[in-house]
């Protein structure tokens, strides 16, 4: 951590039910610590502010989440605010998990679980192209093999802050990089295209990702990621929970929901991607939540 006076500070009050362990548990995906380190209740994570290297250290302690940005370089003005909503947004803050709680409170199935994980959040990357680069890189692969693969694409194309943490690439630093360093951090051709197909288009106004946390809808968003080649609804509905916090993407596709869904159901099979997308429609507006409690029925917060 930076022993400097820190060039932007956020201090937060948090919900008497805030689950910090999954936030944390989130931020331990990669037990390199590449580009994220927990060390008891503290975060440190690189990521790229405005153009610059830049460390962001959050610590939970006594009802409260303070937060600390620290940039090699000056920041912007503005940049207290948007750390501020980008903070909030990452921790899940603005979540309505209590209007969910209770409308599903009596639901035979899902009303003991979400008892039993009262408070539970979805943790967000800090911006929506880390949550959609890390959604493509992960498709059709274990979380194992996505997180070196995450590790390899960070260290080949991030940039490196004065702290040692490596920041994840923008859309900048994956337009610019050859195919053959995409290809070699372990995305497949596929992969690597539409990194670099998604990066053109937001640095050419079609894809304005950080754009759209203020004003678009996610039907909206949706249409327009759905047309790129190589991403489809669960890369769609994955990106849109991780880096909007849009709590009602159907992850039917994806096998630990479908895992966890069979044994919530004591199903002896486990139910097919048609069924769980059926079965999970019930819920709308709150598909992903749902979705999210099923993942943490065997602790997969890191994905």
């Amino acid at each position: 951590m930076p022993t400097d006076v820190p060039a932007l500070s956020v201090d937060l009050p948090l919900p008497a039910d805030f689950r910090a362990e999954d936030i944390l548990a989130f931020h331990r995906r990669d037990a390199e610590e590449v580009a994220e380190r927990v060390d008891g209740a503290r975060i440190a994570k690189g990521q790229i502010w405005d153009g610059q290297p830049a460390l962001l250290a959050l610590a939970f302690d006594d009802g409260r989440m303070r937060a600390a940005l620290h940039v090699d370089g000056a920041p912007r003005p503005d940049s207290r605010d948007r750390l501020t909503a980008q903070v909030r947004r990452m921790i899940g803050l603005d979540q309505p998990v209590a209007e969910f709680a209770a409308a599903l409170a009596n639901h035979p199935a899902l009303g003991p679980l979400i008892a039993r994980q009262p408070g539970l959040r979805v943790p967000q990357t800090a911006t929506p192209f880390e949550a959609l680069a890390w959604a493509v890189t992960g498709q059709q692969i274990s979380v194992q093999a996505a997180v070196s693969v995450r590790r390899r694409f960070i260290r080949a194309l991030g940039l490196r802050h004065s702290s040692g943490l490596w920041c994840p690439p923008g859309p900048e630093q994956v337009a610019a990089a050859a195919p053959e360093a995409l290809q070699g951090a372990g995305l497949s051709r596929t992969k690597a295209r539409t990194l670099q197909t998604v990066s053109e288009q937001i640095l050419g106004g079609e894809l304005p990702l950080d754009q759209w946390l203020s004003d678009t809808q996610a039907d909206t968003i949706q249409e327009r990621l759905n047309a790129v080649r190589g991403i489809g609804p669960w890369t769609v509905s994955y990106a849109l929970l991780r880096g909007y916090g849009w709590l009602d993407g159907s992850l039917d596709g994806d096998v630990a929901v479908r895992r966890n869904l069979q044994t919530l159901l004591g199903r002896e099979d486990k139910p097919t991607q048609q069924e769980t997308r059926d079965w999970l429609a019930d819920f709308s507006p709150w598909r992903a939540l749902v979705a999210a409690h099923l993942w943490a029925m065997q602790s997969a917060a890191g994905y």
